[in-house]
């Protein structure tokens, strides 16, 4: 991939990578978005579509939103995992190794 490039998220990966983000400990959206992109290298989340997901995450009671002071100064959301959460993260993270197997098999047909 060129440098400078970036990825799109496929439907219904941010979820997970969201709930793994959070797994070690709360941060705020843009905090979210940017460990996403340090960590990967290559993908960008956007704030169009991250914090629909984390509003999204909240509702189903997978994170939990509490205001705070951002690194800057600035008054911001902080997200945590709840403990459904945890168990969610589990849950979507093996369904994601078994796509992704079966993914890999079918690319390496002879």
């Amino acid at each position: 991939m060129p440098p400078g490039s970036s990825l799109d998220l496929m439907q219904g990966t941010l979820d997970l990578l969201i709930l793994r983000t959070l797994e070690s400990g709360p941060r705020h959206g843009w905090a979210v978005s940017d460990r996403i992109q340090q960590i990967s290298q290559d993908l960008k989340v956007n704030q169009g579509s991250l914090y629909p997901a984390l509003h999204r995450l909240e509702h189903q009671g997978w994170i939990k939103a509490e205001w705070g002071v951002s690194e800057l100064g600035r008054r911001a959301r902080f997200y945590r995992l709840t403990a459904t959460g945890r168990k969610q993260l589990v849950r979507e993270t093996e369904m994601w190794a078994r796509l992704t197997a079966a993914i890999g098999r079918v690319l390496e047909m002879a």
